[in-house]
């Protein structure tokens, strides 16, 4: 097994992953911590799940977090006695990065994600990750990753209106019944998740129509559970998605 992180935006997250059993939690993601308070965190979910360090053949790090990816790194060295594989674009993957115009410049959760998706879903695949941005990306039948859209996350989108309006609340995010709703704040769910899915709908038509044939679509990160639902396509909802597509490059790379 191997200890795969995570680090987004908004949330890191810490699994412990194996090709038949995947643990995963999730700790704020903070700029101030020292690698020691982090090591912590990777001790104190390790012994929450009564996993063994020493049962850690490897460990693997994808970063959309630059100035966090040492200190990250650092703390699992601490933990394990050993530096971690950082996820880029140099790395060998199943997926091709070659129609990309900068390939250095994409998105180590966007590789991931890519490469798990090829592995696992049936190609030309749209690959949608709802985090504190929503990323819609496309991989081909040659196994080239073609790029895709880049959205306002949800709690984004929610937060500017509720920041930028004077009568507006903050909200949390329930389901919101009807599209029509009869009160402010199920009029404010009504328009962010309806609204996203609306736009996810919109943009998977589009990229359908731009490669001529329809398309296998999966969906991860904290939020798809919100919009997934409200979708009009056949979308699997994969929350695991990331965690696999680590365990997949540190194969090709590391043993």
């Amino acid at each position: 097994m191997i200890l795969a992180v995570d680090m987004g935006n908004s949330n890191i997250k810490i699994g412990v992953v194996s090709e038949d059993r995947i643990i995963e939690e999730r700790v704020t993601t903070a700029l101030d911590k020292t690698s020691m308070e982090y090591a912590m965190d990777i001790l104190a979910i390790l012994a929450f799940h009564s996993v063994d360090k020493k049962d850690i053949e490897g460990a693997v790090i994808s970063s959309v977090v630059p100035p966090l990816t040492g200190t990250i790194s650092s703390a699992v060295k601490k933990v394990l006695g050993f530096a971690p594989l950082i996820i880029s674009h140099r790395l060998n993957m199943k997926i091709s990065l070659r129609r990309m115009q900068y390939p250095e410049k994409v998105g180590a959760d966007l590789i991931v994600g890519a490469e798990a998706a090829w592995t696992h879903f049936k190609a030309p695949i749209i690959i949608i990750n709802m985090g504190t941005a929503t990323t819609v990306t496309v991989v081909n039948r040659d196994a080239e990753y073609l790029g895709g859209a880049i959205l306002p996350g949800l709690k984004v989108s929610l937060s500017s209106l509720s920041t930028k309006t004077a009568q507006l609340p903050s909200i949390s995010l329930e389901p919101p019944g009807k599209v029509i709703a009869n009160n402010t704040v199920d009029s404010m769910r009504s328009g962010i998740l309806y609204g996203n899915a609306g736009q996810l709908d919109g943009i998977i038509d589009r990229m359908e129509e731009e490669l001529g044939e329809s398309c296998s679509i999966v969906a991860t990160g904290g939020l798809a559970r919100f919009v997934v639902p409200l979708c009009r396509h056949d979308i699997v909802l994969d929350r695991e998605l990331l965690m696999k597509g680590l365990l997949e490059l540190y194969k090709l790379n590391c043993r």
